[in-house]
């Protein structure tokens, strides 16, 4: 389940960037409960969700084709410290009682900038961390777990710090957090980098990156219903303060209970996922994981017991987090080599890029028939895309089969093909 922790530079980020992402889900909640405490708008906690993200769906092509070109250690470098640089602004903006919801709308804006270098920088930087390829698909999966740990302590550890001294501190411990992944990264012994040959314009790369996806049916066929639920379904997250404050009539600390019930789900979901050790049926357990987010999300926007809300919300993040893993595992197992980074913006876009449209029509969807109907169509949507996903898949088999046989996965398929072509050319003598 932990294999791919035996490569010593995959475990030192593994423990710099677990420590990092449970200071990030701090600031995550303690931002959105400080909008909502200071608006009470649902379409104001969709903007802010928009502005967070927007920057990441416009610059994610682009910085995957640079990403592709340089050092992804000194990228994912410069990232951790401006992202360490933005909470610690709204650590001195909230201590000093002089924050808007403006100034987090801006400075949200900023984190969307980093995190479209940072995220296909640090999906690509995977492979690279590691000695032994066969260890993707496990070091993706811990990868995944990481997050929902991250996901199940911060939301829990943010609820106690906003009722006791407010948000302020939280943005504080958040950006002393940074330190440990920054430290991981400079303590790396990797490889020298050797920059990738190259005379083409950045959209040259760009077009040629698109136009891979484009034609490659698995992999933009995933990326469609990534893009789709993550337009659909995930944006529900900027609706629980909501949920919190007026379904369900509890306070920041019931919030913090919602955000970690998701972990608790989404930690076991790819707990399990990380017992795999081939990629072969992960596409059938894609769209499994994609209908049990889907009916997880319509429960949850009829409950209004704390008690049920909780056990659905655990259904949903796990569905929610096998999916996302099982499409990053997939992806990034047929991508061509020297695409990787390109292929992984593309993912980020469809990933994080979309959340903005649906947090921003989640939050305007939520001011209009309330939060509750708001998740229950998300929910009905992400059936849908699934549905139409799980239609698709034996022809996407049939496509990603050759790639398969290339790297080793199906060598007894490979094997029969070849007897079957040699008799084919060569008949009975």
């Amino acid at each position: 389940m932990v294999r791919a922790l035996r490569h010593r530079n995959y475990r030192l980020f593994f423990l710099g960037q677990g420590t990092s992402l449970i200071g990030t889900w701090i600031t995550r909640v303690a931002t959105a409960w400080l909008v909502y405490r200071l608006t009470h708008s649902a379409l104001l906690l969709g903007v802010v969700g928009f502005a967070g993200q927007l920057p990441t769906f416009l610059l994610a092509p682009i910085a995957g084709v640079l990403v592709d070109r340089w050092n992804r250690q000194h990228v994912l470098l410069v990232t951790q410290v401006l992202a360490m640089v933005q909470s610690a602004l709204l650590a001195i903006l909230a201590l000093m009682h002089i924050i808007t919801v403006w100034d987090v709308v801006v400075l949200a804006a900023f984190q969307g900038l980093i995190n479209a270098f940072d995220t296909p920088a640090r999906q690509a930087f995977v492979v690279e961390m590691l000695d032994a390829r066969e260890d993707l698909a496990n070091a993706i999966a811990l990868n995944s777990s990481m997050v929902n740990a991250a996901r199940l302590i911060g939301p829990s550890v943010a609820g106690i710090l906003i009722a006791l001294v407010g948000e302020g501190w939280c943005f504080a411990i958040d950006a002393v957090s940074y330190i440990a992944v920054i430290a991981s990264l400079v303590m790396m012994r990797l490889r020298p980098f050797e920059p990738r040959a190259t005379k083409a314009r950045v959209l040259f790369d760009l077009r040629e990156g698109l136009g891979y996806v484009a034609a490659f049916a698995p992999i933009r066929e995933i990326l469609i219903l990534l893009a789709v639920v993550s337009f659909t379904g995930i944006p529900y997250t900027v609706l629980m303060p909501v949920f919190a404050g007026q379904v369900l009539h509890g306070g920041a600390h019931t919030y913090g209970i919602l955000m970690a019930a998701t972990g608790v789900g989404a930690i076991a979901g790819v707990l399990w996922l990380a017992t795999r050790t081939s990629v072969l049926g992960l596409g059938r357990t894609l769209s499994i994981a994609g209908a049990l987010f889907g009916l997880g999300l319509i429960g949850f926007g009829l409950s209004h017991w704390l008690w049920l809300s909780l056990l659905l919300l655990m259904v949903a993040g796990g569905g929610m987090m096998v999916q996302m893993a099982a499409s990053n595992t997939l992806v990034q197992t047929l991508v061509d080599e020297d695409k990787r980074g390109r292929v992984m913006s593309f993912y980020t876009m469809a990933f994080f890029g979309m959340m903005p449209f649906g947090s921003l029509a989640a939050g305007w969807l939520g001011g209009k028939i309330g939060a509750p109907w708001t998740v229950v169509a998300g929910g009905v949507a992400t059936l849908v895309a699934v549905a139409l996903f799980a239609r698709r898949l034996p022809m996407l088999r049939r496509e990603a089969r050759p790639v398969l046989e290339r790297l080793g996965i199906l060598p007894e398929i490979a094997i029969g093909l070849r007897s079957a072509t040699d008799q084919v050319s060569r008949p009975e003598e």
